[in-house]
This record gives C-alpha cells, sequence and structure tokens, in this order.
C-alpha cells in the first residue's frame, strides 16, 4: 500500500470517487459536481488550505483518497487538520488504507495540535476506526450557513 499526494493525472479518478463518497451513508448531502472540480483545480495550483492524498494498492492501483481543510485553531492552540474526506473504495474496505491515511496525516503533519473529522451515524465501521486511531467524540452540534454565491 501506499499514500502520495495528489497529482494532475488524478483528476478523473479524484472526481469519480467524490461523487460516490457525496452518494453514500459518510455524508448527509449532495454537493454539485462544480465543487469537487473546484476543489480540484485548487489543488493543482496549490493552497495552504487543503491538500489531498491518494491511496494505491499493493498493485499501485488507485483505491481511496483523502482530502484535507488546513486551518488555525485558537481553542487547539495551533495547526488544526480536518481530514474532510475519506473515501475508500469498497474492495479495499476493512484493509487498513483508513488507518494509513491517518498515520501517513500524523506524519505529514506532525506539528498540528489538533487532527478533526466528521462522521455521519450511519457510517458506524468508520466511527469505529477513529476511535481506535484516537479520536474521540465532541459534544458540539455543528451549524452552517452556505453562500451559493461564493466564489
Amino acid at each position: 500500500m501506499n499514500i502520495r499526494p495528489i497529482r494532475a493525472d488524478d483528476r478523473d479518478y479524484f472526481l469519480d470517487m467524490v461523487h460516490e463518497f457525496y452518494h453514500s451513508p459518510a455524508v448527509c448531502h449532495e454537493i454539485p459536481a462544480q465543487n469537487a472540480e473546484r476543489t480540484f483545480e485548487l489543488l493543482m495550483h496549490g493552497s495552504p488550505y487543503a491538500d489531498c492524498l491518494i491511496a494505491e494498492d499493493g498493485e499501485g492501483i488507485r483505491c481511496g483518497y483523502c482530502l484535507l481543510a488546513l486551518t488555525w485553531s485558537n481553542e487547539a492552540g495551533g495547526l488544526c487538520v480536518w481530514l474532510d474526506e475519506i473515501m475508500v473504495e469498497e474492495r479495499m474496505r476493512g484493509k487498513g488504507v483508513g488507518s494509513r491515511f491517518i498515520a501517513y496525516v500524523h506524519e505529514k503533519y506532525n506539528t498540528a495540535a489538533r487532527y478533526r473529522l466528521e462522521v455521519t451515524d450511519d457510517n458506524p465501521r468508520a466511527a469505529a476506526l477513529y476511535r481506535i486511531r484516537g479520536f474521540e467524540d465532541l459534544p458540539y452540534r455543528q451549524m452552517i450557513l452556505d453562500t451559493p454565491n461564493a466564489l
């Protein structure tokens, strides 16, 4: 298994996997396809706010992605790495890909004050993995305000 940064030739794979992710129990709603396109373009041009990793199986065939959002947290006192999306192909689930993503993120962002993620109640296998890897449930309710005209 190999974890590596996303590359330009991963475009179609990334877009397909994002589509699958947003049509799965891992999320509460779908997103417009252009959001994934914009994210990919941002990743290709570099950003201090986002990173993306690709997992490859032992044969070098892509089998998942992990999208990261990087923020500062006053509460945590430093860099907060959001594991915003972790998507592993069905054929590779339960084979350690999610754990490898988390370990890679810990190594790459080893100065982070906090690692954070979200998980739906409809995704208990992922929640169990995150707890095994040291994540704790928060007593917070999250709220959002989407602005449809944002660039």
